[in-house]
């Protein structure tokens, strides 16, 4: 048996503002935390365009927290999800959570979350705003997990989307900021973690695998992979 310790995960789901679909490729992501023994989706699914939810949750072991629409204009879903993140924070048994949701109504949650050293990734749609996907550690885009999803079970390759001037900035800050050796080779891995300190840029909401896929497609940099298994990056020019 591993001595490895799993972390415990929760993934929390506003309903009522995400896509049942994404929940597979969403769970595959947050495996790279730990277990994601607490899974809830919040929503009023009385309603007709939630009804896809009732074999959703039944499939991957998902506890349905009905919220009634008690007066009109006010979201029962987004309280009844941020008491329980803050119960869940003060329990102290929870090392990371994952939000799904294009609502920017929680982002206070998520600061709130981040401030004692809690990881939080974020799941929602592309228009989700700036500012809720700005403070998850990792923000991704759910069509693009379920489009991935599709091309494998295809067979087929995700199409990489053009690497925008916003992320080739950040890309080579982290460069310039990493340690580098007399070549001028960085550890990606450190490199990664920079450009992760700086935004909550997710390779994956370009159609690229990981860190290194992308850095090839850049053509500006050279990779060297070492005795260790560790991969080095130099910039060319």
């Amino acid at each position: 048996m591993s001595d490895t310790v799993l972390k415990n995960i929760a993934l929390l789901i506003d309903a009522d503002n995400t896509s049942p679909q994404a929940i597979d490729p969403v769970l595959t992501v947050m495996a790279e935390l730990g277990q994601v023994n607490i899974r809830r989706a919040y929503g009023n699914f009385a309603k007709d365009n939630l009804s896809k939810w009732d074999r959703i949750t039944n499939k991957y072991g998902i506890r349905p927290q009905q919220q009634f629409d008690i007066s009109k204009g006010k979201n029962a879903t987004d309280m009844a999800m941020t008491i329980d993140a803050i119960d869940l924070l003060y329990q102290g048994k929870v090392d990371g959570f994952g939000i799904m949701t294009s609502d920017s109504d929680f982002t206070p949650l998520v600061t709130r979350l981040r401030q004692d050293g809690i990881l939080v990734y974020g799941f929602g749609e592309k228009k989700t705003p700036e500012a809720f996907q700005s403070v998850c550690t990792r923000f991704l885009y759910i069509d693009e997990l379920i489009a991935t999803t599709r091309d494998e079970a295809a067979g087929t390759k995700s199409e990489t989307k053009p690497v925008v001037d916003d992320l080739h900035d950040l890309i080579l800050a982290a460069y310039r900021e990493a340690k580098r050796d007399e070549n001028g080779y960085a550890r990606l891995q450190q490199v990664g973690q920079i450009a992760g300190n700086r935004s909550s840029f997710d390779v994956r909401n370009y159609g690229f695998k990981n860190l290194s896929e992308l850095f090839k497609s850049l053509g500006n940099f050279e990779l060297d992979r070492r005795a260790d298994n560790q991969i080095w990056v130099k910039r060319l020019r």
